[in-house]
């Protein structure tokens, strides 16, 4: 199974894709890898922030999560994703291996200085994660229970 966690800088991807990688590690016992888009950067000095530097590290974290969920590993991914249709396309190519985990809050944030501004939140097939009272371990309960972990 791939987890994309989608949104803006700073709303909680990183933090709560961690703690979703934890739980299927130690609860579940899968191997799983996390790809996190500020890695991707750092490794690959990729720091164009512009639409096509922005889909060179989207669709380098999709094949490689396809690569490794081929491989059979669980896979969660946590990048900002601002395009939709870049978003969509794989999940039409990934079917029911892949779900999308929106992340997204009403108050500011540390991060919010990288804010996407042409970031389109999903519309259908995702799930809906506000993280903007909840702690991050009340987030994660609520993605478990979404998910039927």
């Amino acid at each position: 199974m791939v987890y994309w966690f989608t949104g803006q800088p700073g709303h909680g991807k990183t933090v709560l894709s961690t703690m979703l990688k934890d739980y299927l590690e130690t609860e579940h016992n899968k191997q799983v890898i996390h790809i996190d888009g500020d890695d991707l950067r750092n490794i690959f000095q990729n720091k164009d922030y512009s639409k096509e530097g922005r889909i060179k590290n989207i669709t380098f974290a999709q094949g490689l999560a396809k690569f490794c969920h081929l491989k059979g590993f669980d896979v969660v991914v946590s990048v900002v994703a601002p395009y939709k249709e870049v978003r969509d396309s794989f999940k039409e190519d990934m079917g029911d291996d892949m779900v999308e985990l929106y992340v997204h809050t009403t108050e500011p944030r540390e991060r919010d200085h990288f804010h996407s501004e042409d970031y389109v939140a999903p519309s259908e097939d995702f799930v809906d994660v506000d993280t903007t009272e909840d702690t991050p371990e009340a987030s994660l309960v609520y993605i478990l229970s979404r998910l039927g972990l």
